[in-house]
Order: structure tokens, then sequence, then C-alpha cells
């Protein structure tokens, strides 16, 4: 989503309601010199403190599910239970870091091309995204 787009356009495009809490979410999203990377309640909890703003869980939700579904956010599904946004939404791999539980874009250029051998029968393939999960190497801790 463009810097300087009008929030309350955008979020009737979408098919929500402009309330001050979801311009303020939108601010908080889009009006950002880096990509930012965040599950739902990582969200919630940087609205309540850098924002000091009271929004429900299911507003926040649903306005970063109306996002995502417009392609304005990419999701990220680490495992069954974790998933994060990103607001890059161009196609581009990650690190996940197990400990920190922090996600960390990996640039296009730091991949070789991968070779895929196989593809499903009528299907073209869109993209191919790698997430990377790293801890710590505890062998040369010693």
């Amino acid at each position: 989503m463009p810097k300087n787009c009008n929030f309350v356009d955008k979020l009737r495009e979408i098919g929500l309601r402009p309330t001050k809490q979801r311009v303020k979410l939108c601010e908080l999203l889009f009006l950002r010199e880096k990509t930012f990377h965040f599950t739902i309640n990582d969200l919630v909890k940087k609205i309540s403190d850098e924002m000091n703003e009271k929004i429900s869980l299911a507003t926040v939700y649903n306005t970063v599910h109306a996002f995502q579904k417009k392609g304005y956010l990419k999701e990220i599904a680490i495992n069954s239970d974790k998933t994060y946004y990103d607001t890059n939404t161009s196609i581009h791999h990650h690190f996940y870091d197990e400990e920190t539980h922090e996600l960390i874009d990996c640039n296009q250029n730091d991949i070789d091309s991968i070779n895929l051998k196989k593809n499903i029968p009528g299907k073209k393939i869109k993209s191919v995204e790698v997430l990377i999960k790293v801890a710590s190497d505890n062998q040369n801790q010693n």
C-alpha cells in the first residue's frame, strides 16, 4: 500500500468501516520505513504500547485478514499454530529465529535459484518462497 494513500478510502475499498481505530491501525502498519513482521497478538500489544489506543482483538483480526485478502499484507505460516504477517508483499524469503520468534527478511539474491523436479499437473507455479528456521549453534559454545 502506498505510503501517502488515503486510509479511509482503502478501508472502504476492502469493505470495512473506516473507524478511528482502523485508521490508526493502518498508520501503524503502512506508514513505516522498514518492513514490518507481526502476529495478531504482537500487533495488539504494539497498538497498546506505542499508540496508547484500545482496540479489540476482533477488530485487529478482521482488519488484518481483510488487508491480507486484498494483497496489502502477506501471510507467512511458521507452523500450524503460528502465523506472521508481512507488510512487504513482494516475493522474498525469510529466516525464522526459533529462539527469539523473530521473522527476518532474506534477500532473493542470497539464495540460488531453486530447481523443482515435480509440479502438480494442471497447476502453474506462482512463486517459490523459502522459510529458513534458525537456532543457536550450541556446538560452538564449549
